[in-house]
């Protein structure tokens, strides 16, 4: 019975029902769209690692952010050639640079050097161009993300970096950095000429290892042999990378209190709505108390009154996160929401939606049913 008038009395105030629902389905839009935005925005932290094909990254003693290496000696990469497990090892170099542009003016961009007869740190596709766009003389790759700022170079075109000769040969797609400078691809040897460095120097010793040996054990011989580098699985330096941008930066602060906003404004309206509609029928609450409901019996009414708020508005909110999620994602601002995020969200704001309808409670809780026998 109490379950039928919860449903009667919402379904009856329409305007107040709908009013409810839109900040149950702002607040899972806000923290599913957030949440997948924040996402998608530290996956860039660690794309470069992500997409390496590489087991382990091994760099300087205590490296923190693959965009900022510290570089070590390029000799030291036959001791790793020797650990037991290794299948494959090869040196990469990261640079900060600077492209010309055609108005006179200058790009940073993050130079990343590859040996051409691997894949280890190849982190791009090719999708317009040949496909082995780093042997031509000068060959450069970018992305086609990026070419606004770089002022859509054309295939072919030549600029400088780093005032030596550079040819676009290829782009890729999709391959961004966290950072504002575009990534670009080029030969191991001609990134270190691009950016004046050392060419003793490099970056980080990329490592495969064969099927079934424990990385782990690798990381420790590596370090065992080479006192000053630190030897990373390419999942735990991916985390460390984000991590950094996360203790370095309010990101994820400003994330948080942006999706914290939300909520609260999903709790206040659905608390609201149904306090409005309490307000509305204080009399029919006086009358439910005075033919015996127990304050049990009124509590669970207006519980089952926030579920059914709850319930649709969520479930609505997940299809347009859903719907905004496929046609607004893209390479720059890339909107990634996994399962475990939509299942939060719907259970959070499920929860707001209950402890929300607390408010009226309170306030059926003072009425005194002998009002409706006095009348």
């Amino acid at each position: 019975m109490l379950w039928n008038i919860a449903f009667r009395t919402l379904l009856h105030d329409r305007g107040k029902l709908l009013a409810g629902l839109v900040g149950v389905i702002f607040s899972v839009v806000l923290v599913n769209i957030q949440g997948g935005l924040f996402l998608g925005l530290m996956n860039k932290a660690r794309l470069l690692v992500n997409l390496s094909h590489a087991d382990i990254w091994v760099g300087h003693r205590g490296m923190h952010n693959v965009d900022f290496p510290h570089h070590i000696p390029e000799r030291w990469i036959h001791r790793i050639r020797s650990v037991p497990g290794v299948r494959e090892a090869e040196p990469v170099r990261i640079y900060q640079s600077e492209m010309n542009l055609p108005d006179g003016n200058f790009e940073g961009v993050t130079l990343i050097g590859i040996k051409e007869d691997t894949a280890l740190g190849r982190a791009y596709e090719i999708v317009e161009g040949a496909q082995d766009a780093l042997s031509y003389a000068d060959g450069v790759i970018i992305d086609q993300c990026d070419t606004e700022k770089l002022f859509h170079p054309r295939i072919g075109e030549i600029r400088e970096i780093g005032g030596r000769r550079a040819r676009i040969s290829a782009t890729s797609h999709g391959v961004l950095s966290f950072l504002v400078t575009p990534y670009v691809f080029t030969t191991y040897d001609r990134a270190a000429d691009y950016a004046g460095g050392n060419p003793s120097m490099a970056s980080y010793f990329l490592v495969s290892v064969h099927d079934g040996v424990d990385r782990k054990a690798v990381c420790r011989e590596i370090e065992r042999r080479l006192q000053d580098v630190s030897a990373v699985p390419a999942d735990e330096y991916g985390a460390i990378s984000v991590h950094f941008w996360l203790s370095r930066t309010g990101i994820g602060l400003s994330f948080g209190a942006a999706t914290m906003l939300g909520l609260l404004v999903g709790l206040v309206m659905v608390g609201q709505t149904l306090y409005a509609m309490v307000l509305d029928r204080i009399n029919e609450f006086a009358t439910l108390k005075a033919i015996g409901s127990s304050e049990r019996e009124i509590m669970l009414l207006l519980g089952a009154q926030s579920c059914f708020v709850a319930v649709l508005g969520i479930a609505i909110g997940l299809v347009i996160s859903m719907v905004i999620s496929a046609t607004l994602s893209t390479p720059r601002a890339t909107i990634e929401i996994p399962i475990p995020l939509y299942i939060a969200s719907a259970l959070l704001v499920f929860c707001i939606c209950l402890i929300a309808s607390t408010l009226p409670y309170l306030r059926v809780r003072r009425v005194d049913p002998h009002t409706v026998l006095q009348g």
